[in-house]
């Protein structure tokens, strides 16, 4: 078995990818591949000469596990990005020398012995004013480093380390260990063919580049955040904050967002989050001061739908026996304000002519598998409308509504079949809904309220659903657009 990870997960065209590298072997190759409208093979290098390397014991002894948290220190083999490279999402794939493997396609991004790379041009902003940030720090928080034959189980999640003492204190985990690809296969990989095949460039970068570079989102105009996007730093969210303060846009074609504040560590090779997972045997562990809504000291005291609109603590997460995604209902959004921008051309109507209002995404699974919301009340009409009283702006339009049914109040003891939803302050009386809205603060900021967007969009699996993106990238890739 051959398996690697990245010693950072970004390069600029024309400057050097570390890979770091374990195998049975005796040599292997390197394929490289750009993730577009296809899957394109770029190029294979190689034969490297080839070596086994353990994984570090799981410091709490935990018998049969490795660690997740430390550093696995495999060899680093480090290569340059050629020039004539095309920007954009790449994967490397891990091949033992004499075997040849069918090339990488749509339908096989997924599975082990694999890694994704964001290459980015040398100055930022000269192929698009979009900028696509993928979500590598949830990535590795959910990463379990297994492989066939062998289900490590070792994650922020499984068998997570705490470090009741360090500084900062809570659950580390380390972005240098191996997982193979899986988020990036059901999620980013299906809108990225779908942005290309329809015109829309975008640059990308991930979480880390947007920690570290405080001028990174000067040079764009709209920043989309995809799918699953649950962990943020503190400089990651006060740069998006004074990206729309400043006129910028944001997207948030996702759900369960800015959910934890983490810390990164280590030289920003690991990170730490105080997070309510176990600790032991020890579940929930509360409080989990890396929370980014409740009051200080048993949280960060910074709601995260002051920036996104939206929260997973006014939502909830589907549970299915079948595993994750896993089915579930299939009821769409139900459509308010259906003469705003947001709907041009989608021929939905709202109900205000006296019929029944359109659900936009119904017969799909739009909504989850987890989804965001915001306390609302409904006025003389039946229109929901947010209340801001869990600090979503007061500026915020709710275009599309679901009220999540039904639903379990324990989420930490999941109900198969339902909706689980976390803790939420007790004041809020609103049912819990996924919620699809929009509010102008400089720039503007659309939050789409589950997780599942790109999926739909990317499948084009509804029609509105499709129009509605494209609105919103037409319209957003333009620092001067408003409400």
């Amino acid at each position: 078995m051959t398996e690697g990870y990245l010693g950072r997960e970004s390069v600029v065209v024309g400057e050097e990818l570390t890979v770091h590298v374990s195998t049975d072997a005796a040599r292997f190759r390197l394929r490289f591949y750009r993730l577009g409208e296809d899957v394109e093979l770029l190029a294979e290098s190689g034969p490297y000469p080839g070596s086994r390397h353990p994984a570090p014991p799981h410091p709490d002894g935990v018998p049969g596990r490795v660690s997740p948290a430390h550093d696995w220190d495999w060899p680093p083999l480090t290569l340059p990005v050629p020039e004539h490279w095309t920007p954009g999402m790449h994967l490397v794939q891990f091949v033992e020398d004499g075997e040849d493997p069918p090339l990488l396609d749509a339908a096989s991004i997924e599975g082990p012995a694999r890694e994704f790379f964001v290459v980015r041009p040398r100055r930022a902003g000269s192929r698009s004013r979009v900028l696509y940030k993928k979500s590598t720090y949830t990535r590795h928080a959910y990463n379990r480093s297994d492989r066939p034959g062998e289900e490590r189980a070792v994650s922020l999640y499984d068998h997570p380390v705490y470090l009741p003492d360090g500084d900062p204190r809570g659950h580390k985990v380390s972005l240098h260990r191996p997982g193979g690809i899986i988020d990036l296969a059901y999620w980013d990989a299906p809108f990225i063919a779908w942005l290309e095949r329809n015109g829309y460039p975008v640059e990308f970068c991930t979480d880390l580049d947007l920690h570290e570079d405080p001028e990174l989102l000067s040079s764009y105009d709209l920043l989309l955040s995809v799918g699953h996007d649950e962990y943020w730093s503190e400089a990651m969210r006060g740069q998006a904050e004074r990206f729309v303060r400043d006129g910028g846009n944001i997207a948030f074609l996702s759900a369960n967002t800015c959910w934890w504040r983490i810390h990164p560590t280590d030289r920003n090779t690991a990170f730490v989050s105080d997070t309510d997972h176990h600790v032991g045997d020890e579940y929930p562990h509360l409080p989990a001061t890396d929370q980014w809504w409740p009051e200080r000291p048993n949280g960060v005291g910074r709601p995260e739908n002051s920036l996104t609109g939206v929260s997973f603590r006014n939502g909830g997460m589907w549970a299915s026996a079948e595993g994750w995604p896993g089915d579930r209902p299939r009821e769409g959004y139900t459509v308010q304000h259906a003469d705003h921008w947001v709907f041009a051309g989608t021929g939905l109507r709202d109900g205000s002519d006296g019929g029944e209002p359109d659900r936009l995404g119904a017969g799909t699974t739009l909504i989850g598998y987890e989804c965001d919301g915001a306390a609302y009340a409904r006025d003389e009409h039946g229109v929901a409308r947010a209340t801001g009283e869990d600090g979503t702006p007061d500026s915020f339009l709710i275009l599309g509504i679901h009220v999540l049914d039904p639903v379990h109040e324990d989420f930490h003891d999941f109900k198969w079949g339902h909706w689980n939803g976390p803790a939420r302050e007790a004041g809020i009386t609103s049912p819990r809904a996924a919620t699809m809205g929009v509010y102008t603060a400089g720039g503007t900021v659309f939050s789409a309220g589950t997780t599942d967007w790109p999926v739909v969009c990317g499948h084009e699996q509804d029609a509105g659903v499709v129009r509605v993106t494209r609105n919103l990238l037409d319209r957003l890739r333009h620092r001067s657009a408003g409400d």
